[in-house]
């Protein structure tokens, strides 16, 4: 590991160390429990250069995150966006602090970090990731840039480029599969819960969704190419568990910094400023659904049915934390609708507040991680025949020129041609790949896939009422 990216955790001051040791204490005292965590303390600016590399700067370089990096930069210069931590899953977990917070955003900030610490630990998603990640990002680096120093940056960047754009082509629930059943998921390194370096053991055959993991196995690959794929690939499954559960981890990081706060670790003079803040991370915009808020609403509705907290932090993602918890009293308290355009009006508006619609709509925008349900049925051929991928619709039609790129990308690293078969609008459409050239067709819909349009939930409008 690149020490240098650490020589700042020393630089925590001594009332920090206190800080953070007592508000420890009082964590473990609740119930909270998680391996160390180690407080780096860096300027805003260095944040967001952390954070532009999801976390890990000894992660190898990409244009990507040089962009992603001019965005949080701007973002906090013009005072649109602030970070104020970062925290990873790694044993030991290590979290970012701002050296710009005040003494009270510190507290709550090293409250939070806790919470996510305990729900990394004990959370069934994240029990297949690698607890090393900090190292294995490192070796990641390390070969990534080998292999620019013997071939070049551009063909390594390009490649890099293109394997990085498709590195949501994965099955979110193979690690858990994997994790719990081994022997479901073929051979798995010692110790790794069916998971190592390279991610969750490889399917043994067709269909599946792991369809980065099948042209890592069966691409027309050079061995540096299908090493790119194998550490993309792992990466991806590192960070997937993090996409399934937004609402519940930042849902339970804000419930528990809250309460420890309000229960004895705020002194008189901070309340105010404590209010201010928690209000800011968790308020709900008009015509928006924020992931704080609805998480710690979540646990505050479950806490109130005198339901197991720490059953509920153990096993559920968002789509089942959400599946078990949300009713029509919630729904109601929160004050959830579906919004979306009137084909009669023209406008955006409230169009229901039944809350079975409202929490079928939630469940739809949130299986399979946010993300299109893709799967590879077959290929034509051995090696160097064309993938034939199919899109179980679930309501949420593709962006077709987005999913365009995105296959042919997949087909210059397959090394042929790729078609996908979705629906648009209830209509059936095969989007082909070959030679970088991309072909629509019309096709039969297949039965039973039916759109509901561009309906989405939010808070605080009423039926029939626009929003802006």
């Amino acid at each position: 590991m690149d020490g240098n990216a650490f020589e700042f955790q020393q630089s925590l001051p001594p009332e920090l160390r206190a800080q953070a040791a007592h508000i420890e204490a009082v964590a473990r005292a609740s119930g909270l429990d998680f391996p160390e965590v180690v407080f780096v303390l860096l300027d805003s600016r260095r944040v967001n250069g952390v954070a532009a590399y999801g976390g890990f700067p000894v992660r190898y370089p990409s244009w990507r995150f040089g962009m992603e990096f001019e965005r949080l930069d701007k973002g906090y210069e013009y005072g649109l966006s602030k970070i104020y931590e970062l925290v990873i899953n790694n044993d030991p977990v290590y979290a970012y602090l701002v050296g710009s917070n005040t003494a009270l955003e510190q507290k709550l900030v090293m409250a939070h970090v806790f919470a996510h610490a305990d729900f990394f630990t004990h959370n069934c998603w994240f029990q297949a990731t690698d607890r090393r990640m900090l190292d294995t990002m490192a070796a990641f680096s390390t070969r990534i840039r080998r292999y620019i120093d013997k071939l070049g940056r551009e063909p390594v960047e390009q490649f890099l480029d293109r394997v990085l754009s498709i590195d949501n082509l994965i099955d979110p629930y193979l690690s858990l599969r994997a994790s719990l059943r081994p022997e479901l998921s073929g051979a798995a390194p010692p110790g790794a819960g069916g998971v190592g370096e390279d991610g969750p053991a490889r399917p043994a055959r067709l269909p599946t969704h792991d369809v980065l993991g099948y042209v890592m196995e069966h691409g027309r690959l050079e061995e540096w190419q299908r090493d790119v794929v194998r550490i993309v690939r792992g990466e991806a499954y590192y960070f997937q568990p993090q996409r399934m559960t937004k609402i519940a981890n930042e849902g339970w990081a804000s419930y528990w910094h809250s309460r420890l706060l309000t229960g004895g670790l705020l002194l008189p003079s901070e309340v105010v400023e404590f209010a201010d803040r928690h209000s800011s991370a968790t308020v709900q915009a008009p015509g928006q659904l924020n992931p704080y808020k609805l998480g710690i609403e979540l646990y505050r509705y479950a806490a109130e049915r005198e339901l197991d907290l720490f059953r509920l932090r153990r096993v559920h993602n968002d789509a089942s934390l959400i599946d078990e918890l949300f009713d029509e009293g919630f729904c109601a308290r929160n004050e959830l609708f579906l919004f979306g355009r009137n084909p009669r009006s023209g406008r955006t508006e409230v169009l229901d507040r039944d809350w079975r619609k409202v929490k079928e709509r939630l469940l739809q925008d949130l299986s399979w991680g946010g993300l299109p349900q893709i799967e590879l049925v077959g290929v034509d051929g051995e090696g160097g025949g064309g993938l034939a991928l199919v899109h179980r619709h679930d309501g949420r039609d593709l962006q077709l020129a987005a999913a365009g790129d995105s296959l042919r990308n997949l087909s210059a690293v397959w090394g042929g041609p790729v078609e996908l078969a979705t629906l648009e609008e209830g209509q059936g459409r095969r989007l082909r790949c070959e030679d970088g050239e991309i072909s629509v067709l019309e096709t039969q819909p297949e039965s039973g896939c039916e759109s509901s349009g561009d309906q989405k939930v939010a808070s605080w409008r009423e039926p029939g009422e626009p929003l802006p």
